[in-house]
This record gives structure tokens, C-alpha cells and sequence, in this order.
């Protein structure tokens, strides 16, 4: 039979209503619909369209499917989405009473709830899958201090850093991540339900009731937006593309330490995999699927901006296409960022090799040009000679501090037996000792201000829940 076909002689084609189905994807929001079903019955007997008594059978009704739901016993028909399927049980079970139900209300608001309850839940979800990364990136930087490395710009040898130090500007990203999901989260928690199909309905439903009942902040201020708006999930979808991201660039750079060449990282045997011709690998795969996936995250979300930018308002059946790409995300992100955390958390830094590397590539040359300031040169005039120290280092296959004092003061007059002081990895690394910086003691400093931020945000949002 023709679902609302009150207005057809023609049922639906088969092929037709095979294709528009949305129930195989949008059967995960059933526990959402059945709650914004309740809220909507509540409201419904608070303007007088239910009875006490009609409001108490459907609520009944309703939590026998939540139960059934659960438990993975509720039974299926030939149903297009979990809102017709959740509905046909309700008339099925209650006859006219259940049928009530829809009064006040369309599909259009319906999914509109549905969808923002989800990702309301996603938001916090995925930022706790965050906060595990962002714990064993500090585990590791807190078992690793002190360990220097060659910090990179367009990945040569640029300055020593500290690995703390650079596994914590990782931490600053995936912070930005938890808290953008957050800001995204605050956004989205807004009621449309009481919108109807576009105008509004002519039944004085609760709005604030409501969205008091979901647990919205607010409720939307014009249903036509109310019903079309998907900025929400681009939002999520935002949110997600750039957490990807992140979790791509830390993936690269394990791709990368892991080479033998470089063999600054050794994932444990749980995390590489073999090759199935070749007996000696020892594969990075896990950084390599993340690093995959992350093309997909963010091609969900240029398919729902496309989708968006020719829609005219208000709702049109187009938007059925923004469930897939939203929940595919939410699927791909918690396993990418639990099983690369589980990876760097059993992983062994070779420090040997990242201090010996530290060093290589003339990495203290900023710091000879600085020295010589501090001399009384202007920085650019020591940077002119410096190069060219450097240049005769090439050439006679030294390093900067293994020049004599005299070839020094050949190019600089005012450069004294001190310089060397300056030019080790360690001075280097000391040397920049200001809020932000490489020198141990700031590390040290932002490692207790990343745990500290890591713990009041797990209790913000044990408060919260």
C-alpha cells in the first residue's frame, strides 16, 4: 500500500520505492525517533489532542519498541524509513490512538530532531575518542622528555626540537578538535520540533516544552529554516574533515619515522602488518588506512555542500543524502582514532637516532647568526655570514662547530671561544625558553598544562552527561 497515498489511485512502483528508501541507513536514529516521539505525545496531551489516558498507551507503546530496539528484536516491514516503520507499529498495536500520533507534526521536523539528537551524542563521542589520542600523546611525551629530535620545514633538517615538543603541538591540534566539536555541539541543540512540514501547525504545541524534554538549549525561530537547515551537519562534517586531518598528518609522520633510513619510531608488532611476497616487512599499515580514510571524511562533507547549494527552501527529499555521509563519518573516526592511539601508545621512540639526527643538516645555524647578534651584528649581516660559514662546511664535509676559532673570526672578528657553548643540540634546545618554546623546562611546563586540560574536560563532561 502507497504510504500517504490518500491522493493516488497508483501504488508506488517497486523499483521506485526500493530506491528511496532510506530505512537500511536511517534505522540508527529508531531510539532518537521513539524519544523525540515521546516529547511530541507529552505535547500533544498538553494541547489537548490526547487524552491522559491516549498519551499513557502510546508512551507505553513506545517504550516496548525502545526495549525491542535494544535488544535487536524489533521486526521490520516493507517500511521506507524508521519514522513510517516506528509509526506503523504504533497503529498497529493502539489502532486510532497510535494514529494520533502524526497530528502536529511531518516528517520534516521529525528528521530534523532526529538528526540533531544524534549528532548531539556523535559530537561528544567522537571528542572522546579524541581525548584517548590525546592521552597517549602525552604518556608519550611525558616518557620521552628530554629526547631531541630534528625539528623540519619543508621536511629538511630546520632546528633541534624537543619529541615532547612536537607530540604536543599534535595534542594542540586534537584540543582545537574537542573543542570545536563542543562549540559545533552548542550550535546544533536547537528544537524544530513544531515546525511541521514548512509554516508552522495550527495545534498550540509546547515549543519550549519540547525542547526541554530532548534536552535542546533552544528552539528554532522560523520553521522554514527549521525544516531545510542542514547547517548543522556540515558543521559535524566540518568537524570531522579537519580532526581527519590531524589524525592524517600524525599518520604521515609515523609513515615516515618508520622508514629504516630514518628509524626513528618502532611500532609494536600488534600494529604492523607482513607482506605477502616479501618476509622481511614490517608494514605501518595502521598509519596508512588512517591516512586512506581521511580522503573519505572529507569527501563526505564537500557531497552534502553540493547537495546544500542548490536547494531551494524548504525541505527537499535531496537531504535524505546528509544520514550516510554523517554516519559513516561517526563510524570511520572512533576506530581511526582509538586504533592509531593504541598504536603511538605502544610504540618505542629511538632516541639514539633522533638525537644523533638532532644534530645533522647544520640544524644550529640559526642559532650561530643569533650569537652573532648578540655580538652586535645586525640579524641580516649574520645571516649573510653564517651562509657562508656554512657554505665552507659543505664544502670541507664538517660541521659548523667543528670549525677552528680562526676560520670563525676569518668571517667574524667577533666571534669568541664561547661560540661552541652555543652551537650543541642541548644549548640550542635551552635556548629558546619562552612560553611556547623547545627548551625543556616550557615542555615540561605544557605537559602539566595539557594533563591539567584533559582532566577538566573529562569532569565538564561527566557534569554534562
Amino acid at each position: 500500500m502507497k504510504l500517504w497515498g490518500g491522493r493516488f489511485e497508483k501504488d508506488t512502483d517497486a523499483l521506485m520505492k526500493s530506491f528511496s528508501s532510506s530505512l537500511p541507513f536511517d534505522r540508527r536514529l529508531a531510539l532518537y525517533d521513539i524519544k523525540v516521539s515521546e516529547a511530541h505525545a507529552l505535547a500533544l496531551e498538553e494541547c489537548g489532542v490526547l487524552t491522559g489516558e491516549e498519551k499513557e498507551l502510546i508512551s507505553s507503546a513506545l517504550k516496548d519498541m525502545k526495549e525491542q530496539f535494544e535488544l535487536g528484536k524489533f521486526t521490520f516491514s516493507d517500511d521506507e524509513d524508521i519514522h513510517s516503520a516506528v509509526e506503523r507499529v504504533l497503529v498497529e498495536r493502539l489502532g486510532e490512538t497510535g494514529a494520533k500520533l502524526r497530528a502536529g507534526r511531518s516528517r520534516n521536523d521529525q528528521v530534523a530532531a532526529d538528526l540533531r539528537l544524534y549528532l548531539m551524542d556523535a559530537c561528544v563521542q567522537v571528542a572522546q575518542a579524541s581525548m584517548t589520542m590525546m592521552q597517549a600523546l602525552a604518556d608519550q611525551s611525558d616518557a620521552n622528555m628530554g629526547v631531541a629530535m630534528p625539528g623540519l620545514t619543508h621536511l629538511q633538517p630546520a632546528q633541534p626540537i624537543l619529541l615532547s615538543h612536537h607530540l604536543l603541538a599534535f595534542f594542540e591540534m586534537f584540543k582545537r578538535d574537542v573543542e570545536r566539536l563542543g562549540e559545533t555541539r552548542k550550535r546544533m541543540s536547537c528544537c524544530p520540533l513544531g515546525s511541521g512540514a514548512i509554516a508552522g501547525v495550527t495545534f498550540a504545541l509546547d515549543r519550549g516544552l519540547l525542547a526541554e524534554e530532548l534536552g535542546f538549549k533552544e528552539i528554532a525561530a522560523n520553521s522554514i529554516d527549521a525544516v531545510s537547515d542542514r547547517d548543522f551537519v556540515c558543521d559535524f562534517l566540518y568537524c570531522s574533515a579537519v580532526l581527519a586531518v590531524h589524525l592524517s598528518r600524525l599518520a604521515d609522520e609515523i609513515i615516515l619515522w618508520s622508514h629504516p633510513s630514518i628509524a626513528f619510531i618502532k611500532l609494536d608488532e600488534a600494529y604492523a602488518t607482513g607482506s605477502s611476497i616479501m618476509p622481511q616487512k614490517a608494514n605501518p599499515d595502521v598509519a596508512e588506512l588512517v591516512r586512506g580514510k581521511t580522503g573519505r571524511i572529507t569527501g563526505h562533507l564537500m557531497s552534502i555542500l553540493v547537495i546544500l547549494k542548490g536547494l531551494p527552501l524548504a525541505y527537499n527529499r535531496d537531504l535524505q543524502e546528509d544520514k550516510e555521509a554523517v554516519f559513516d563519518a561517526v563510524d570511520q573516526l572512533e576506530p581511526m582514532l582509538k586504533v592509531l592511539a593504541a598504536a603511538i601508545a605502544s610504540a618505542t621512540f629511538e632516541m639514539g637516532n633522533m638525537r644523533n639526527a638532532a644534530g645533522e643538516g647544520f640544524t644550529n645555524a640559526t642559532d650561530l647568526a643569533d650569537y652573532m647578534v648578540r655580538k652586535g651584528l645586525p640579524f641580516l649581516e649574520a645571516h649573510e655570514k653564517t651562509g657562508k660559514l656554512v657554505r665552507i662546511c659543505i664544502e670541507r664535509g664538517v660541521k659548523l662547530e667543528e670549525l677552528s676559532l680562526e676560520e670563525y673570526r676569518s668571517m667574524e672578528p667577533r666571534i669568541d671561544e664561547d661560540v661552541r657553548e652555543s652551537l650543541t643540540v642541548d644549548a640550542c634546545l635551552e635556548a629558546r625558553d619562552l612560553p611556547g618554546g623547545t627548551a625543556p623546562v616550557r615542555v615540561e611546563e605544557a605537559l602539566r598544562e595539557a594533563r591539567q586540560w584533559l582532566e577538566s574536560q573529562r569532569k565538564a563532561m561527566l557534569r554534562s552527561q
